[in-house]
């Protein structure tokens, strides 16, 4: 009898090891509505946008064409800098694109001034950092309105020196044309490639609760940009990212995955869809969050409605904030 029971605890006690083994690298179990029917969709363009620093999420067998390395800036002294290694994507197929960044309205006028010689060393360096790569992105999102002409010129100049690469603009979303515009879809776009349309953060931390970017809008976007500047001339950006909301100051940003992290830590039990967006909410002491994100269904519904206005090239931003399974929808055009 004491052998027995010896014998069932070691059995206890390997089929105890055996089920801790097994769990410790299985991925936890995703808490979202019931509702998740995603469906494929064809791009002859496919962008997305990659963090320096972050190129492990980057893989070939993912269906994306372009990759927009971010990030380039411009310093005090209005020099450009942290121009990325284009040699860490030496693997990847497709077409790589350097995408310079500055967001500081003082920092914008002071660099692209007629004015003195900061502006002529900005555009010779931006050309030579851009020699190895397929392409160039300008991404300028707090331009003066005074400067609209400087600015416009400023493309211009760059357009001129690149020559045979490509070269795209970032743009704020538009639903309508707004008077003396510095961002003016139409005027832009004569001069670049393609503009890369950011339909995102219609809801932002600072704001109301709500989808960083709603179908409904996206769709308004896309009309709007499609009767601007023609279905060719732009890409229509989609965010990877959700956002929550606290009635104390806990907004933020989150990754797919630290969406799922944070749900499961505070016990969500319920995800609901708003316009085919997911949005859970969930209460700690004193303190209400209420979260938005997108996850492969919402992202599909937006891309089969791209699909179906025949826009030839989408983009995200960014690579690792995803949820994973929208790859596996999406096919790129031969």
């Amino acid at each position: 009898m004491k052998k027995l029971r010896k014998l069932c605890t070691i059995f206890v006690f390997i089929f105890s090891l055996f089920f801790v083994l097994s769990t410790i690298n299985a991925e936890p179990a995703l808490i979202e509505p019931k509702d998740v029917s995603p469906q494929e969709t064809k791009f002859k363009e496919v962008w997305a946008y990659l963090m320096a620093g972050e190129e492990s999420y980057l893989s070939n067998d993912l269906p994306i064409t372009d990759i927009g390395y971010f990030g380039a800036e411009i310093n005090s002294y209005g020099e450009l800098i942290s121009v990325p290694d284009v040699s860490r994507l030496d693997n990847f197929s497709g077409r790589v694109h350097l995408v310079i960044a500055c967001n500081s309205t003082a920092l914008t006028h002071f660099a692209i001034s007629r004015d003195g010689n900061v502006r002529r060393q900005l555009i010779k360096d931006i050309l030579k950092a851009t020699e190895n790569y397929d392409g160039l992105q300008i991404d300028f999102e707090l331009v003066p309105k005074r400067d609209t002409e400087v600015f416009l010129d400023f493309l211009k100049d760059l357009k001129k020196g690149l020559k045979h690469k490509v070269f795209t603009v970032a743009l704020p979303a538009r639903t309508k044309t707004l008077e003396n515009d510095v961002y003016d879809y139409k005027n832009i776009a004569e001069i670049a490639d393609k503009i890369f349309v950011m339909a995102y953060d219609e809801h932002w931390s600072g704001g109301s609760p709500g989808p960083v970017a709603s179908l409904d809008w996206c769709y308004r976007i896309a009309d709007y940009a499609i009767e601007t500047v023609g279905k060719d001339k732009f890409i229509m950006g989609i965010p990877f990212y959700g956002r929550t909301w606290g009635n104390v100051s806990l907004n933020r940003a989150f990754y797919f995955s630290g969406i799922q992290r944070i749900m499961r830590e505070n016990n969500v039990k319920e995800v609901r869809r708003e316009t085919g967006i997911p949005t859970f909410t969930y209460t700690v002491p004193s303190v209400t969050v209420t979260g938005y994100y997108d996850d492969v269904h919402s992202l599909s519904l937006r891309l089969k409605h791209y699909e179906n206005l025949e826009l030839p090239a989408v983009g995200f931003w960014c690579l690792g904030q995803e949820d994973p399974r929208i790859w596996d929808y999406i096919e790129i055009l031969r």
